[in-house]
């Protein structure tokens, strides 16, 4: 018999399930193309990879648990070495080690900002950091518009970014997961430089996405362009093209301090195991010999030719009497992940997974509004064959949508992506 805080929640849970916006956990098939997940660089799947893995942690032999929060008893003379390794691969000052991306950005966020401060944010921010904003004690939390160094200008001029003694800080990522792109980061280095006091305004970059495939090593795009200095804080995560878990946070020696205080993900939580941390090690050791090298520049290779393949597509869809609701990319990403705009982007993605291709609709409130889309993230184990089978998959959906038996019903497109469909066309 269900209670009724049950009730009520299976009848919001029906809500959701009405709109077709239920989220359910399932594994991907077996013998599936991997055209979904951020394993960017394919290491999870890698052999070599693995036995090197193996072989470290044979070879440290540190046993399993940590056993406790890292200021009681889960902390190591490895955890350490680590993090000092870290700070130097990517040029900063100090490093610090947390379980998980989310559980860094909520530590940042809530901590970092005093009491009156101001937070401006791209309005396509990771979740985490609202969950972070949201327990901050900064005064205000301002969105600009997206990789818009323009409208930042605006909110840093509304703040009175050049007078005011409170701190600012302007949180941006370098990829963005779900549009592909990447921040215009040197130009909004430059507008900070100006926009206040030296010491006043500090940038905080997410790298989550840039991690392994950007960048010297894999160093990322802060890293890439020489703007270690500029930035005064940086987040790295381990869970994507690093095939492992947890995250860290690079910052000043003050910054890192303060976060072992005040940081409650970090001071309440178990820390990661020694394995999780000899997978670390061994990511890292790869990015530094330069074996995740030659992954990236395969991923680049891919990149470019799926956008040309696309290209093909494009000119096809345009020549058919429905264009099938698809708008495809405008320019080539920067970054592995495309995103193919479609009002059904649940029906164009159960094409693709029947045909063994996993990708996943995005929908609201993932993405905004009226920005429905299938995303498509490349890898570095990907082949140019495996894209030359998802292209002819995707064909065979924009036709059997242009025939005359789905001509009756056919769902109106939105203003969005219709604006996209005639800015391409």
């Amino acid at each position: 018999m269900k209670t009724p805080l049950e009730d009520q929640l299976a009848a919001q849970l029906e809500k959701r399930r009405r709109i077709s916006k239920l989220r359910v956990l399932k594994p991907s098939p077996p013998g599936s193309v991997d055209f979904s997940s951020n394993d960017f660089l394919s290491l999870s799947s890698n052999d070599q990879f693995r036995h090197d893995y193996l072989q470290a942690l044979a070879d440290h032999n540190l046993g399993i648990g940590s056993t406790g929060s890292r200021l009681l008893d889960g902390n190591s003379t490895f955890a350490e070495q680590l993090e000092c390794d870290i700070a130097a691969h990517h040029g900063a000052e100090t490093a610090l080690l947390t379980n998980s991306g989310f559980d860094a950005n909520v530590s940042i966020f809530t901590c970092l900002p005093q009491p009156g401060d101001i937070i401006i944010y791209d309005e396509l921010i990771h979740a985490s950091v609202h969950d972070g904003m949201r327990a901050s004690r900064a005064e205000k939390r301002i969105s600009f518009k997206h990789n818009d160094v323009d409208h930042l200008k605006q909110v840093l001029e509304s703040v009175d970014a050049k007078t005011t003694s409170k701190n600012i800080f302007v949180a941006i990522e370098t990829v963005y997961s779900m549009e592909g792109d990447v921040a215009p980061l040197t130009e909004i280095c430059a507008l900070l430089d100006s926009a206040a006091p030296k010491g006043s305004v500090h940038l905080i970059v997410d790298e989550a996405h840039a991690t392994g495939i950007y960048g010297r090593g894999g160093a990322g795009l802060v890293s890439q362009l020489g703007l270690q200095s500029k930035v005064s804080v940086r987040l790295h995560t381990f869970g994507k093209a690093l095939a492992c878990n947890g995250a860290v946070i690079l910052c000043s020696a003050v910054m890192r301090q303060y976060l072992i205080n005040y940081a409650r993900p970090l001071i309440f939580t178990t820390f990661m195991s020694y394995p999780s941390l000899v997978a670390i090690r061994t990511a890292y050791d790869w990015m530094r010999e330069g074996k995740t090298g030659l992954l990236a520049a395969n991923l680049s290779e891919l990149i470019e030719y799926l956008w040309m393949r696309l290209q093909e597509i494009s000119l096809h869809a345009s020549n058919l009497p429905d264009p099938s609701n698809l708008v495809l990319p405008g320019s080539c990403p920067d970054s592995p992940i495309f995103a193919l705009f479609s009002t059904v982007p649940r029906e164009l993605a159960s094409h693709c997974q029947a045909a063994g291709f996993v990708v996943r609709p995005v929908v609201p409130p993932t993405v905004p509004t009226n920005t429905e889309r299938v995303r498509v993230c490349l890898h570095g184990g990907n082949t140019k064959e495996q894209i030359d089978a998802f292209i002819v998959c995707l064909r065979q959906w924009i036709e059997l949508k242009a025939s005359p038996r789905h001509a009756q019903g056919t769902i109106t497109m939105s203003p969005v992506l219709q604006e996209r469909l005639d800015a391409k066309l």
